[in-house]
């Protein structure tokens, strides 16, 4: 077996030009199929991330997200006084009532339009959210029409910037400060002080409450309360749970056309690598001859084509798999259909995608080896030493 493994990969070296191509085109579709995944993984992530665990978020029944959500003040007032939150430090319920609204804004470079959450937060919407931090300037003044910018929407848009000004809600509104989540949607936001917001909007009204319970037990049990609070019509949800489900409708996109794409691509290197090897067995049907003239069987003959194969495959999905892992420095700006909202992520990946990439590779080379390899096991040997 050891001969044959050698052999095979002689074989492989002695064809350079159409092993090569091969490979290439493995290591092509496995790249697409990674890019596709590492797209989908890295939206999950930033959505995901931008949830706690120990945070409970309340929107209005049925809403689906807070773009769509309204909860009158009285409300509100329900939902913070429910005895599961923690008590802040300042002796009030650790929750924050927050207002989102998306603004059109053009972005830099291209100068196309697009839309940008501006959240209206309050006291505690940085204290509850503890991956938050300001990394450059300052905090606004309350009463003043002064914001900060996350630090993906400060890059990509328009008057965005740090000291920059951007116009909404009939008024000027300047940048005076920068801040990171830790990689979370948060960084796609413009946030500042609710009351001028809710002002400049003329939306008395908040989009969800956010509020810190940390016991499974306790979540369970402000649920129960709030969801048949007959004065409340409400949807209680864990936050990192309400933020996952806000990409389920892009992410399932990405992943069905990459997928559609990577089968099309996939079965072109497969067609190709079953036309170089059938090229390799018709070159080398003296030799196959003279193996089972020396006594080796159809199933080691059929095994080392299919190795050689396979042994392509695993070299096209390695190298795909490399250059997909350097997608991981660029970042990709897009909307999200759940939210029409404007975000920007980055690609990627996980070993669940690694794994999966080079069961496809090593698929796509069997599939193009199996036939030929059949075909060579089969060749009958006064046949093939005639061939000479």
């Amino acid at each position: 077996m050891q001969l044959l493994a050698a052999y095979s990969w002689r074989n492989v070296l002695a064809r350079r030009l159409t092993s090569i191509l091969t490979i290439i085109g493995v290591a092509l579709v496995v790249f697409v199929f990674c890019a596709v995944f590492m797209l989908s993984n890295g939206l999950n992530q930033t959505l995901v991330d931008t949830g706690y665990d120990e945070n409970a978020i309340v929107i209005r029944k049925a809403s689906q997200t807070e773009i769509q959500s309204i909860l009158m003040r009285d409300m509100a007032n329900v939902v913070r006084a429910d005895p599961a939150i923690v008590e802040a430090a300042d002796g009030g319920p650790f929750a924050t009532g927050e207002l989102l609204v998306l603004i059109n804004q053009p972005k830099r470079g291209s100068n196309d339009p697009s839309n940008v959450p501006i959240r209206g937060v309050g006291e505690h919407s940085m204290t509850i959210r503890p991956g938050i931090k300001l990394v450059e300037g300052r905090l606004w003044q309350p009463g003043t029409s002064e914001i900060i910018a996350g630090a993906k929407v400060s890059e990509n848009f328009q008057g965005c910037g740090l000291g920059e000004t951007v116009r909404f809600g009939s008024r000027d509104w300047t940048v005076v400060g920068i801040f990171e989540a830790n990689g979370a949607g948060f960084e796609s936001e413009l946030w500042g002080d609710y009351d001028q917001l809710a002002q400049a909007f003329m939306r008395p009204i908040y989009s969800s409450i956010t509020a810190r319970v940390p016991g499974q037990a306790d979540f369970e049990a402000m649920k129960s309360r709030l969801e048949n609070d007959p004065r409340v019509t409400v949807d209680v949800m864990r936050e990192k749970q309400y933020y996952a489900e806000q990409s389920n409708f892009t992410r399932t996109y990405i992943s069905v056309l990459g997928g559609v794409i990577s089968f099309i691509f996939g079965a072109g290197a497969i067609v190709g690598a079953m036309i170089t090897m059938y090229a390799s067995v018709a070159g080398r049907t003296t030799e196959i001859g003279t193996l089972r003239a020396l006594g080796f069987s159809r199933l080691a003959i059929l095994t080392t084509f299919l190795a050689e194969a396979v042994f392509i495959g695993v070299i096209g999905g390695t190298l795909g798999v490399i250059a997909a892992t350097f997608l991981r420095r660029f970042e990709v700006s897009t909307t999200n259909w759940d939210t029409f909202a404007e975000l920007a992520f980055s690609f990627e990946t996980s070993w669940e995608i690694v794994i999966i990439a080079y069961v496809f590779a090593i698929a796509m080379g069997f599939l193009g080896g199996v036939l030929p390899a059949v075909r060579a096991s089969r060749i009958k040997i006064i046949e093939a030493l005639r061939a000479k």
